[in-house]
């Protein structure tokens, strides 16, 4: 099914390439529009995970760097049934965390410090297992690429307004120059919200609920959910790239979303609240009763410790 949404999309983003490219230089325009797309579809599919990872600075560490952050992971994918993915960390005060890559033999999970920093290791390890339900659910290929695919159609609309802009010659635009610059300055934020309706928000249900199951205990994720949303720090990084927001475990960008088929993620009280439910029908609880933050092996909290 994931596959299925993969190809629409690129189907989907490579007809508005080419639509474009006909506002900005007529047949010329789309034809080379439609060469571009085809570049970046193939680039998006090999690349762009770790065009994402180069993004956000993250450094990958092994078990010998991040001993029981490489363990715990480890642990979880046995009980996963999945390869082990390569591990990053992001110097990023924002708690969050992503998995990008293509496929579970080539996936990455990426942790913020503050995530480190804030969490206790329970509900550290119940995000990490939402991640790894991303990867073994296939959703990361489809994350990456429209990512990836987002950002491109911006930068396409931002040269669309500059050509429309400076050049008023009458060459085979006919009159699509002044239409097609208005229409990109209207296509950008269409873009975003194109990828939004794109990626199935119900994607991160499921994946709650098989993270859940991953590391055995709901009310650890909805734990980390609840303190990962009531952070109010900055992740300068993604609001300079909003078109990566979707990838994280909770929206890294500042202010609220409605849980609405406009936004990004589904409303975090929604997400608690099931997982709550699920906690009660195994029977393990569904109070949060927050874990306090273990001193190790995650070390000092906030700057000046080891993930500081």
């Amino acid at each position: 099914m994931n596959y299925m949404k993969t190809a629409i999309l690129l189907a989907g983003m490579t007809a508005l390439f080419m639509g474009v490219g006909f506002l900005i230089g007529g047949q010329a325009g789309m034809l080379i529009a439609l060469a571009i797309a085809a570049a970046m579809n193939f680039w998006s599919y090999w690349g762009s995970d770790k065009a994402v990872l180069n993004m956000y600075g993250a450094q990958e560490v092994d078990q010998a760097s991040a001993p029981d952050l490489y363990q715990m992971t480890w642990e979880m994918t046995q009980r996963a049934g999945m390869p082990m993915p390569r591990l990053f960390i992001i110097h990023e005060d924002q708690p969050n965390a992503f998995a990008t890559g293509r496929n579970p033999e080539n996936a990455a999970v990426a942790v913020n410090t503050g995530l480190l920093n804030a969490l206790s290791r329970e509900e550290v390890a119940g995000v990490i297992a939402h991640e790894l339900a991303h990867i073994k659910n296939r959703d990361t290929l489809i994350m990456t690429i429209t990512a990836t695919l987002a950002g491109a159609v911006s930068m396409l609309a931002n040269f669309a307004a500059f050509s429309g802009s400076s050049s008023s010659s009458s060459d085979n635009r006919g009159g699509f120059g002044i239409i097609g610059t208005i229409a990109m300055m209207i296509l950008a934020p269409l873009a975003a919200s194109i990828v939004q309706m794109a990626i199935s928000r119900s994607r991160e249900y499921e994946a709650d609920k098989m993270g859940a199951e991953i590391c055995g205990n709901p009310i650890w994720l909805a734990s980390a959910l609840a303190k990962i949303a009531g952070s109010h720090t900055v992740n300068g990084t993604a609001e300079h790239n909003p078109q990566t927001a979707h990838m994280f475990i909770i929206n890294p960008l500042s202010g609220e979303r409605m849980d609405n088929l406009f936004s990004t993620h589904p409303d975090t009280g929604n997400r608690i609240a099931a997982l709550q439910q699920l906690a009660q029908a195994w029977g393990t609880g569904g109070a949060l009763g927050y874990a306090q933050p273990q001193p190790a092996p995650w070390g000092a909290r906030g700057r000046g410790g080891p993930w500081g």
